[in-house]
């Protein structure tokens, strides 16, 4: 899930001035009787963009006018260190009774204890309405081998690709749509046939490498991991995770139908050049969308096409989450607000809002999430091939993500070291790192 630059310490300023407020410890400490005080509830939001956090203020609004006796003060946090944020809050007994953050996080805090375990807590409504892959990405251990859900998925990623019209329609290839989208062979195909001249098929920009090449492995059921019978967690790099990895390397180096240039770029870098003509497509996460309607020149036309097929459709994905903080005076409470913040109709403000798919099936078929208009058909359509990524559930995956995973998938994309090499060192020394977190 993205993690977007903002000022981290006006974010904390917030967060402990609302907190002490009220918090998890708001004044009152029972549900408001007939001319009492309110129940005070704090909702830490982590939205960011324009769109996202108006659409999270108009819910708030509307909760707080229908329910004067459950009052929510919207706190507006940030994803930079907000969890290192959340650590000092739930430490000091001031954690927010709502909170939003993404499923990555919530294990370590599910297992300290700091998260209310909503499993048989939750509206038959909204547990119905989300598909069980969604749940399975908050789904987590306790610390005690209890498996509790503690969040609720309403916003995910898939990756797509993003494509210039004008040059598909040049080329006469195929355009795939979601029910016969290209197969990961049909792509070499066609992005060779779009390789003339300085201009390129397609940019890989691989600055952060890792989630978006194991997400992309499950379409060969890579998954990188692996659990024994004793419950030990090692990493695996076998034929199926290395499908994708030499796939795009083949395009780099072998078809060079791939700029290397573009491999030390950021998602959106790529995207004047795209528009220039110099790149034709661009594998990406749905919400870059927005950032094509927002800049692309007058006259620019693109398409939004569906994820690749290899043996399967499937891709890992992560969840952003609201969760109701362990040490909440009105877990009750925060759980109704929290209800009615994800239901259908506020899904789909809160997905147009940030460009991502709604985890909510009733949100899914509102007419705003399917219409053809900036491909919003293709990317709501690809949320039926998500499932929870393999890495959600390993220990110490983080560390393995910045110390090993890293460094050498960039190495191997600039074609630094062999494939072999690449899985020698994924495997080896991450197992070393997995070690640590194992006993």
């Amino acid at each position: 899930m993205r993690i977007k630059s903002a000022l981290a310490a006006a974010a904390i300023v917030a967060m402990a001035a609302a907190c002490g407020s009220g918090g998890g410890g708001g004044d009152a400490a029972e549900p408001a009787k007939s001319g009492g005080e309110p129940v005070k509830l704090n909702f830490l939001s982590l939205a960011w963009q324009k769109e996202s956090v108006a659409a999270n203020k108009e819910i708030v609004e509307a909760w707080n006018k229908a329910n004067p006796n459950i009052q929510v003060t919207y706190v507006q946090g940030s994803w930079d260190n907000v969890n290192d944020q959340l650590v000092t809050s739930f430490e000091g007994g001031d954690a927010p009774d709502v909170i939003h953050d993404d499923s990555p996080a919530l294990s370590g805090f599910a297992s300290r204890g700091y998260l209310l375990d909503l499993k048989d807590k939750l509206p038959a409504e909204l547990k119905s309405d989300i598909p069980q892959s969604a749940w399975d990405t908050v789904t987590f251990d306790d610390g005690k081998g209890n498996q509790g859900v503690y969040g609720v998925p309403f916003l995910q990623e898939s990756q797509v690709i993003i494509a210039n019209k004008k040059l598909l329609d040049a080329a006469k290839v195929r355009v795939p749509t979601a029910d016969a989208p290209w197969t990961w062979d049909e792509f070499a195909e066609v992005s060779k046939k779009l390789t003339k001249g300085e201009a390129f098929g397609v940019a890989w920009p691989m600055k952060s490498p890792v989630n978006k090449t194991l997400n992309l492995a499950l379409n060969f059921n890579g998954t990188f991991f692996q659990t024994g019978a004793d419950g030990k967690t090692t990493v695996k790099v076998g034929p199926e995770e290395k499908q994708v990895l030499q796939r795009i390397h083949d395009q780099l180096y072998k078809d060079k139908s791939a700029d290397p240039s573009a491999l030390g770029m950021g998602t959106a870098d790529p995207l004047p050049g795209f528009f220039a003509g110099k790149y034709a497509l661009l594998p990406v996460g749905v919400y870059l969308r927005q950032q094509v309607v927002e800049q692309a020149p007058d006259g620019f036309e693109w398409v939004t096409l569906p994820p690749l097929k290899g043996e399967t459709t499937n891709q890992g994905a992560v969840s952003q989450t609201l969760s109701v903080s362990a040490d909440s005076k009105h877990p009750d409470e925060s759980i109704k607000f929290m209800s009615f913040f994800l239901n259908g109709p506020n899904q789909a403000k809160l997905a147009k809002g940030d460009w991502l798919l709604p985890t909510s099936q009733k949100a899914a078929a509102d007419p705003s999430m399917t219409t053809k208009e900036n491909g919003w058909d293709i990317a709501t359509a690809s949320a039926k091939d998500l499932v929870v990524a393999p890495f959600l559930k390993v220990n110490g995956f983080d560390e393995w993500k910045s110390k090993v995973a890293t460094p050498t998938l960039q190495q191997y994309f600039a074609n630094k070291i062999s494939l072999d090499d690449a899985a020698k060192q994924l495997v080896e020394e991450g197992n070393k790192v997995l070690e640590r977190y194992s006993r």
